[in-house]
């Protein structure tokens, strides 16, 4: 029998030689990675019970548990005779052990790598130590056993974490004894932002920044160490960070020096390196974080602030003079404009910028990348970046209205008592510019573009400030700062050709410094030689009027440095359309093995070629993605474009399908064809776990499915579509959802696919439902209707009735629905489809409820229950528990109410469907509140408000009402 191989470093799972198991349930997984994690020791029953479930197992927990053994034991030994002991998962006492001898895993590969690792170091191997850390950290996949419940793997998750941050400590203090100190700046100080109070993390990068010189940012770094040690912990830091300080202000001469130093964890010795080399230290003001719970959000989405800046000091000057004296937010409306043109670094000293003065705005930072000059022309319309800021401001997406009016009107409105800091990076004009805009003083707006925006500065007195080409002095600070004082002044006539060769161009010097510095035995002259040699004669990026001066050849030094499959994983990036791009997604264009994939990114981001904006997600350059589209039309054949659009539309396809099944899996499902590319779609164990992707990629999703639509994958736009209906209404993604469908309906027209044309119908129809529009969403669904018909479909007609009853309700034709209702049902019945049955039983008793007929309603609700309990479905059935106990109150019968809304709060609790236990909740305070028990009402709306204000949902005034109202009532009652 093939070998088995389980991974437990990213999502658990197992393959048999080359064939990957089903694993089950995620209460199975959870008892798979006990045993693996165990080692070959017995794991108890109880301790099973215990891991599984917590402090509140099901009824029937052993039972259960034995089951599972069974399935994991067929599963892992299908070959073994029926009554045969397992040789594999075997008995022990009351317990089960997983013999471990015979498999194989990605943790059992980590433990011995980090223990090689330390072998090589301790024999002066450091290089080849360095190499093989980095290599199995690259190997992880994310978060470690992902969706596995349970305490036991929560538990586990925080172990293994740690364990992966110790490893790479272990490998940044290597790469500090070899003299890497200059490279490993940026990333220390993205780890130290990342964690904070990991003392380690700050000594390592107090000591790289000493031996670059910069010994003033080092002390900078510990007092900021210190006050977040002090103010969260309440301790000092501990000896060892302490004695590195004491060390940098006595200017330790070894302290500089990249010694080895033997055993893992002890001190980094060595001289100081010059001093001068960087620009003045910056302050270090606490970043706001977003806020949740206080009834207010306060965003903070600005991009990390760029740790190698250099040069730009007039520039910042004149940007200082924008704001007034003080450290509080302006008294009137501020508007900075950065144009220059394409790779000045225009996005860079923005960043820079907000971050500096960031603190003083007390309500947050707000940042979107227009796209303004996309190669592919898919800019940002202003609705669509209203939408992104009022969703990260707390509103409810279902609160936002639908045209650009009215949904500029509602943005001004939310931030009329609010002082916000706002980026608009990469504006095509004033038009996308201003309906972003604040309409009251306070916020400052930092816009960026090629563009001169003489209408921002004409119309809305904005401030320009120009970009030109950096100046040589501070071309050769970017320079130092990236490649380090000694390399570039062991070489001054070199680093001086680099700057000529790259025309002062920021973009184009970041590129070679990347480049360079990965290769830290080149000399720079070679570098040179290098750029002189690959220089082209193409001018579509010359800078200035000297045709010389080529940025596409600082672009081909660096392309033609790559592996082979790095640069083709380059050119198939530009096929997608953005805004950026996931690992996943970038492995399945590249049509590769995902370790290799990551493998390939890490090499495109350590040259600079591609940005990694956040864990895991990239962007392009917008002169990069130009540039990539050209090398991609010019290098690859238009079957191979096509099959790596294939494998990527794949990619998408299905995996929103796998999200959709696991939202809801007794919902009627579209089938969708086998996926022929291997395109790696991924797989969730659970509804929190797909709703994370799902919010992740919502805006990819909508410009995959318009993608799809326009470009030749009809099949794929339409049936992604109906993938993402759920999420998306569940949500309150509307928006989305209406341009999802009519991309849907045009490619399934353009298809001629009457299954395909009806499914968007359906959908685009409720949309308009959604948004009031009575006469489009009756045509729409009533062409449905027909199509559904036509080809038979009942599910789709059954569907489509339920819409157009949900329509009925709204314009107050109660009737009209409940004979829509009663067609479903009978659609249903005659299916066997019985959650399906259940819902539409559930849907018309609110009806009765919405007629005023609480009697007839409690028993069409009951039946949904009971037959929601049959199915098992337990969103089916809270929902049902909710009307019930909504019946219940109007009937007066307040006890049996509360039981009801009680039942489903438990249920949208397990669930982890917060809003829906926040609404239900509301109508439990409501129940207590006309049974005169006011303390019950508060807790119940207490609640209720905590889970609103974490989700930035509009109800929360409503709750927040109800509370005075109810705290005013015991008022006038005591003094009565």
């Amino acid at each position: 029998m093939a070998a088995l191989r389980f991974s437990l470093l990213g999502p658990l799972r197992a393959w048999r030689g080359t064939d990957e198991l089903e694993l089950g349930s995620p209460q199975q997984r959870a008892v798979l990675a006990m045993l693996l994690l165990r080692r070959g020791q017995a794991v108890g029953v109880a301790d099973f019970v215990d891991g599984i479930w917590g402090a509140q197992p099901p009824e029937g927990a052993v039972p259960v548990l034995r089951t599972y053994i069974s399935r994991l034991r067929k599963l892992l030994e299908p070959e073994r005779p029926s009554g045969q002991p397992s040789d594999l998962l075997v008995s022990i006492g009351d317990g089960y052990a997983l013999r471990t001898g015979t498999l194989s895993s990605d943790l059992d590969d980590f433990g011995e790598a980090v223990a090689q690792a330390e072998r090589r170091r301790a024999t002066g191997d450091g290089q080849s130590a360095v190499r093989l850390l980095r290599t199995v950290l690259a190997a992880g996949e994310g978060t470690a056993l992902a969706g596995v419940p349970g305490p036991y793997a929560e538990a586990a998750r925080d172990d293994l974490a740690e364990r992966r941050l110790s490893a790479l400590e272990l490998a940044l203090r290597i790469e500090l004894e070899v003299g890497r100190h200059e490279a490993l700046v940026p990333e220390l100080l993205t780890l130290r932002d990342a964690h904070p109070l990991r003392e380690a993390m700050s000594e390592l990068l107090l000591i790289a920044l000493y031996r670059c010189g910069r010994q003033a940012e080092a002390l900078a770094v510990y007092t900021r160490t210190r006050r977040i040690l002090v103010e969260e912990l309440g301790i000092e830091p501990g000896p060892s960070l302490r004695a590195v300080h004491e060390r940098i202000l006595a200017g330790d001469p070894a302290l500089g020096r990249p010694t080895p130093s033997g055993p893992a964890g002890g001190p980094v010795g060595g001289r100081a390196a010059p001093a001068g080399s960087g620009p003045e230290p910056r302050p270090e003001p606490d970043n706001p974080a977003p806020v949740r719970g206080t009834g207010a959000v306060r965003p903070f989405q600005l991009p990390a602030d760029p740790p190698l800046f250099a040069g730009r000091r007039a520039q910042l000057h004149c940007a200082k003079d924008l704001l007034p004296d003080g450290d509080g937010p302006p008294d009137t409306a501020v508007i900075g404009v950065v144009d220059g043109m394409a790779g000045t670094g225009k996005t860079t000293i923005a960043v820079h910028w907000a971050h500096r003065i960031a603190h003083r705005f007390p309500d947050g930072c707000l940042y979107v990348n227009l796209r303004g000059f996309d190669p592919a022309g898919s800019w940002l319309a202003p609705g669509d970046a209203i939408e992104m800021f009022l969703d990260a401001l707390g509103v409810a997406p279902q609160s936002v209205p639908e045209s650009l009016d009215a949904q500029a009107a509602l943005y001004r409105s939310v931030l009329a008592d609010r002082r916000v800091l706002i980026v608009l990076d990469n504006a095509r004009d004033t038009e996308q510019v201003r309906p972003l805009l604040p309409g009251t003083p306070g916020s400052l707006v930092i816009v960026t573009s090629r563009s001169r925006l003489s209408g921002l500065i004409a119309g809305h007195g904005a401030q320009l400030l120009t970009l030109d080409l950096l100046t040589a002095e501070e071309s050769l600070e970017l320079l130092t700062r990236r490649l380090g004082a000694a390399r570039v002044g062991a070489e001054p006539e070199a680093a001086n050709a680099i700057v000529d060769l790259c025309a002062r161009l920021p973009l184009a010097l970041a590129i070679v410094a990347a480049r360079a510095a990965h290769h830290p035995a080149f000399r720079l002259a070679d570098i040179v030689e290098g750029l002189r040699d690959d220089h082209g004669s193409l001018d579509a990026f010359s800078v200035g009027d000297d045709a010389g001066t080529d940025i596409r050849a600082v672009f081909s030094w660096s392309y033609h440095a790559l592996s082979p499959e790095a640069a083709g994983l380059f050119r198939r990036l530009t096929l997608h359309p953005g805004p950026d791009i996931s690992a996943a997604a970038a492995t399945a264009l590249a049509g590769v093995p995902s370790r290799e994939g990551r493998a390939l990114l890490a090499e495109l981001t350590g040259a600079s070629l591609v940005i990694e904006r956040a864990p895991g997600r990239f962007v392009f350059h917008d002169l990069l993605r130009a540039y990539g589209c050209e090398l991609t039309t010019r290098h690859d054949s238009a079957s191979e474009r096509d099959a790596a659009l294939l494998r990527m539309h794949d990619h998408y396809l299905h995996t929103a399908h796998h999200a959709s099944a696991v939202l809801g899996p007794f919902r009627e499902t579209v089938p969708v064809p086998p996926s022929r590319t291997g395109s790696g779609p991924l797989r969730f164990n659970d509804a929190k776990q797909a709703t994370t992707w799902l919010r992740t990629e919502r805006h990819v999703l909508r410009a995959i499915v318009e993608h799809a639509a326009d470009r030749g994958y009809p099949d794929h736009a339409w049936r992604t579509a109906y993938a993402l209906d759920l999420f998306c209404d569940r949500l309150g993604y509307r928006h989305d959802l209406m341009e999802i469908n009519k991309a849907a309906l045009r490619a399934a027209q353009d298809l001629g696919d009457p299954v395909g044309q009806a499914h968007s119908l359906r959908g685009l129809g409720f949309c308009h439902t959604r948004f009031d529009h009575a006469d489009e969403a009756s045509r729409l669904l009533g062409g449905a209707l027909e199509l559904f018909r036509k080809t038979g479909d009942a599910f789709g007609q059954a569907r489509t009735r339920r819409g157009l009853a949900f329509q009925a309700n709204r314009l107050g034709r109660h009737d009209v629905a409940l004979e829509h209702y009663e067609q479903a049902a009978e659609l249903y019945r005659s299916l066997g489809h019985i959650s399906g049955e259940a819902s539409v039983l559930n849907e018309v008793g609110w009806t009765y409820i919405l007629r005023g007929d609480a009697a007839n309603a409690l028993e069409y609700c009951e039946k949904a229950v009971a037959l929601q309990q049959e199915v098992g479905d337990l969103n089916g059935e809270a929902s049902a528990l909710d009307s019930v106990g909504y019946a219940h109150h109007h009937l007066g019968q307040y006890g049996p109410a509360v039981e009801h809304f009680e039942r489903a709060v438990e249920l949208y609790r397990q669930l982890d469907n917060r809003y829906m236990e926040a609404d239900t909740l509301r109508h439990l305070g409501d129940a207590h509140r006309a049974a005169h028990d006011h303390g019950s009402a508060r807790a119940a709306w207490a609640a209720a408000l905590a889970l609103l204000e974490e989700g930035g949902h509009t109800e929360t005034d409503d709750v927040r009402r109800a509370l005075r109202e109810l705290d005013s009532l015991a008022r006038d009652q005591r003094d009565q």
